[in-house]
């Protein structure tokens, strides 16, 4: 069963521009989680130009009582962690960004990054959060092995390279490439989650790959909810992975 959570990013964005809480993220969320969403994804940057760290809080509260997940991503600097470690989210996706990044673009390097991994995935692992390693697909098989090894539970796959070849020549061979990559992660014992500029066209060519257990979305959503609507985008995306799913 794939699961849809959206990422709340630009909705912190547009708050923090005007210096005030409005747009509410946690009343924002609480829709999303209303119209039937499974999720929350945040991901609070080191210099929390959108989402902040005291949102985890917050949020963490709002998907308890609503019996959704949260899912924070970011890098593990140690602020980041203290706060993970603290509020204890049901998912914490690690993603190696930069300070200054703009926005995610690339998967961990298992072997170059190992030494800074092990220790996060343990300390994620006492704590009982799920873990999640962002990666882009045509890992290796060794570095999947090594990210079980390392105590990750679960990769997320980068899926901007699908996104930018959507309706192109070229997308059946990549597509057929993350099929490839959420299969062997599967072998090596670890779920795949993924993201990454998905939208209302690509999504369901992306999901006919087997066993995708979590899509999280969020750029994306705000701008076709400004076209459309926020109840009919969350409805339309909801009815793809009811699609995707049925015919599973």
């Amino acid at each position: 069963m794939t699961l849809l959570s959206i990422n709340i990013n630009k909705i912190a964005l547009l708050r923090n521009s005007r210096g005030r809480n409005y747009p509410d993220v946690d009343a924002f969320s609480a829709r999303f989680l209303e119209l039937g969403v499974a999720g929350i994804t945040l991901h609070p940057r080191q210099d929390q130009r959108h989402a902040r760290y005291s949102d985890v809080d917050s949020l963490g509260r709002l998907c308890q009582q609503r019996g959704a997940e949260l899912n924070v991503e970011g890098y593990p600097a140690q602020e980041f962690m203290d706060v993970v470690l603290r509020h204890r989210p049901a998912q914490c996706t690690l993603v190696p960004d930069a300070p200054d990044q703009l926005t995610s673009d690339h998967g961990w390097d298992m072997q170059r990054d190992a030494a800074l991994l092990a220790p996060v995935l343990a300390q994620l692992k006492v704590a009982g959060i799920r873990s999640s390693l962002f990666v882009d697909a045509g890992i290796s098989d060794a570095d999947l092995a090594l990210a079980r090894q390392l105590g990750a539970d679960r990769v997320e796959l980068y899926t901007e390279p699908y996104a930018e070849t959507y309706g192109s020549a070229e997308n059946d061979a990549i597509w057929a490439q993350f099929a490839d990559t959420a299969k062997r992660a599967q072998q090596a014992g670890l779920g795949v989650n993924a993201g990454h500029d998905l939208n209302l066209q690509n999504l369901g060519r992306f999901l006919q790959i087997p066993g995708i257990l979590e899509v999280s979305i969020g750029h994306a959503v705000i701008v076709e909810s400004l076209e459309q609507g926020m109840d009919s985008v969350t409805r339309q995306y909801l009815a793809i992975v009811q699609t995707a799913q049925a015919a599973a």
